[in-house]
């Protein structure tokens, strides 16, 4: 694949810092818009995509006193259910009202549970307010016989659907409050048994598709999400084969690691929804021009080159594969669609959980990213060019950038889906359980 010179190099689009910073700082300390009204009861997930985002941009500790901090600290204890995981708000906590005939409206959760978590070890919390034997009691509840896990456990009955997310989100909060030992374990002098982890990457196998990714359930199409929490629950759990064939004592999984990483190496593609943010000023002008905000740089560099550069044709997309660089291409979450700021991540982290990321071009995810979506008015990222910023893409844009090293941003777990640094917590908090 062609790689920029240095002086290419210079005209890529600049990480506006300052701005991303200032969008964070106001989601942590003001109100966000109405558009997040209906979110109300998903208070953790929107809180972990703040607090890890400010982490990532190395602003946590600046925009936030040590007594914030604190109060953030607080309130996701408050979320804590009494038998063990968390609520993903404290809206259904009934206190001293609480009664066995209530207590179906008052669940825990488990992606709530796994963002509290994660956000508790962003936060440097030493985690001694856990209840790590309720919460490993209740997971291991969480488990149906197939092997996969739902969402939440109401009136003794799985609730929720059984598609990989769950099983991810189980896999991380096994990871994070045991590590990656095996079989019944004491958890503050209590016997808990562990998850039947082979049913789990059993799961994942049925997942499996001809064309190299991973669906939610056998025979469906696939898709980067899926595979990446597929991928991410086999690597928290000590059972990713990247090297086939897979052992299958202990089960490994996926069967065919080099048909995964081949299907997802053609999700990255220069195509954009021509729908995108039509209401949009901004948008409107990037259409016309079919460049990014600052392309006139970028042309010039170009330009510059073209009586250098021998370039053979290309069939991608009518560019050649300078111009798919050059003006960036993203990930899309299946082949043939459009490019998307999510699935930069979603894809992109992938390659980097099977340990190979030199098959994407992070050039062009670069470029693609700060050229396309970032907003540059307001920060954050939009969905695709010209859309206003959102919580859940503008954490995954930037968590794309770490990937593709952006400089600036702290380098990302990508398994995790959190700075390496939080992630590197956990050892000391092993060895204080003796796990």
């Amino acid at each position: 694949m062609a790689v920029l010179s240095n002086e290419d190099a210079a005209q890529e689009p600049d990480l506006d810092k300052a701005r991303h910073v200032k969008y964070w700082t106001r989601c942590l300390k003001t109100l966000l818009p109405h558009h997040y009204t209906s979110n109300d009861s998903n208070r953790l997930y929107l809180a972990y995509f703040i607090v890890s985002a400010l982490d990532l941009l190395g602003a946590l500790d600046t925009v936030s006193s040590a007594d914030e901090r604190e109060d953030y600290v607080n309130w996701i204890y408050r979320c804590q259910h009494p038998n063990g995981g968390f609520r993903m708000f404290p809206g259904t906590d009934f206190g001293e009202r609480a009664t066995a005939e209530n207590a179906c409206w008052d669940p825990a959760n488990i992606p709530a549970t796994y963002f509290a978590l994660a956000s508790l070890l962003i936060l440097k919390d030493d985690f001694s307010r856990i209840n790590r034997a309720g919460t490993l009691h209740w997971l291991r509840q969480m488990q149906r016989e197939d092997g996969s896990f739902g969402e939440t456990l109401v009136n003794g009955r799985i609730e929720g659907g059984r598609d990989p997310r769950c099983g991810y989100c189980a896999a991380g909060i096994r990871y994070i409050l045991r590590g990656l030992r095996e079989g019944s374990a004491k958890v503050n002098g209590q016997e808990v048994d562990d998850i039947n982890v082979n049913q789990l990457v059993h799961c994942v196998r049925l997942a499996e598709t001809f064309s190299g990714g991973l669906a939610d359930e056998p025979f469906h199409e696939p898709h980067a999400g899926y595979t990446f929490c597929c991928l991410g629950a086999l690597a928290l759990l000590g059972r990713l084969n990247l090297t086939g064939p897979p052992a299958e004592s202990p089960l490994e999984a996926p069967k065919n690691p080099e048909e995964v990483l081949k299907w997802l190496v053609f999700l990255q593609t220069e195509l954009s929804d021509p729908n995108a943010g039509v209401d949009s000023e901004f948008a409107q002008s990037q259409r016309r021009s079919n460049k990014p905000a600052n392309s006139k740089k970028i042309d010039e560099a170009r330009d510059a080159r073209k009586d250098t550069v021998h370039q053979e044709p290309c069939e991608t997309v009518g560019v050649t594969l300078f111009d798919l660089i050059v003006d960036g291409a993203g990930m899309c979450g299946r082949p043939n669609k459009v490019a998307d700021t999510c699935y930069a991540f979603w894809a992109g982290a992938c390659f980097h959980i099977m340990q190979q990321p030199q098959l994407y071009n992070d050039q062009a995810i670069r470029r693609y990213l700060l050229g396309k979506t970032q907003h540059d008015v307001l920060g954050g990222f939009g969905k695709f060019a010209g859309d206003l910023p959102d919580l859940y893409h503008s954490y995954l844009g930037l968590a794309a950038l770490s990937l593709a090293e952006m400089t600036g941003v702290k380098k990302l777990d990508a398994g995790m889906c959190m700075s390496t640094e939080a992630r590197s917590r956990l050892p000391k908090l092993w060895a204080s359980w003796n796990v």
